[in-house]
Formats: C-alpha cells, sequence, structure tokens
C-alpha cells in the first residue's frame, strides 16, 4: 500500500498545522513508530514555517507527501524569491532562531534543497523506517 498526497496550501501559519496533522495520520495507517514519525512531523513543520517566515513573495506552500510501509518522502515547495541555500550559515548558538534546516538534516535522510531566484525554493527530505503492519 502507499498513500501519496499532493497539497496547494495558503502562506499562513495556520497551515502548517494542518499538514502536520494529516502526516501524522498517515502515518498512524502504517503504525509508524513514535520516534520516526516524531522526527518527520518536526523536520515537516520546520520545512512549512521557513516557508511562511522566509519565502519572500510566495502567496502559497505546495507539500508532497509519498508514504509507503518501509519509507516517507517530502517535498515543500514555494513560489517565492528563493535563497541562496551556500549562504545559510551554523545556527547561533545564543539564539533560538535559524535551526529549521539543520533539524531537517538531523531528522531525516536524503535532504536536497534547490532555490531559483524568483522561482521559489524546494526541500526534499525523506525517512526509512520498518514497516509494522
Amino acid at each position: 500500500m502507499r498513500i501519496s498526497v499532493h497539497l496547494n496550501l495558503p502562506r499562513e501559519v495556520g497551515s502548517v498545522p494542518a499538514v502536520r496533522r494529516l502526516l501524522r495520520c498517515a502515518l498512524a495507517v502504517f503504525h509508524v513508530d513514535r520516534e520516526a514519525g516524531h522526527d518527520l512531523e518536526l523536520a515537516l513543520t520546520e520545512a512549512c514555517a521557513n516557508v511562511v517566515h522566509h519565502a519572500s513573495g510566495a502567496d502559497s506552500i505546495q507539500v508532497s507527501l509519498d508514504l509507503a510501509e518501509d519509507r516517507c518522502a517530502i517535498d515543500v515547495c514555494d513560489n517565492g524569491a528563493g535563497f541562496d541555500a551556500d549562504a545559510v550559515g551554523r545556527p547561533d548558538a545564543r539564539s533560538d532562531r535559524g535551526r529549521g534546516l539543520f533539524l531537517i538534516e538531523a531528522l531525516s535522510e536524503n535532504v536536497r534543497m534547490q532555490s531559483t531566484p524568483r522561482r521559489g525554493s524546494l526541500i526534499h527530505f525523506e525517512k526509512s523506517f520498518a514497516g509494522a503492519s
């Protein structure tokens, strides 16, 4: 079995918990263990929050979830101004901000970022887990 969902949500704070709940429900169908599920929820939350807070000029968040018994792949896209992924520095230990991309990298696998000036950004990440059907 496989679940694939494509969402086009408004670029607003309320979209973040909505997509997180949808992911949680999809993970429950496959009985994904709590730790792996929590990691994915947090990574998705960070990716969507980055769009809400940083995607200048974007009007929406596009989210694709592709879930199977052994893995989940997620794409989060926007149609904003883009950013220079190479210029993203290490987070400042004295600040509570600036940790989103690093959390995504720590909590998931196969992380890829792509950004094109005036055409938007994409972050892709995956997580493998043992199916517990």
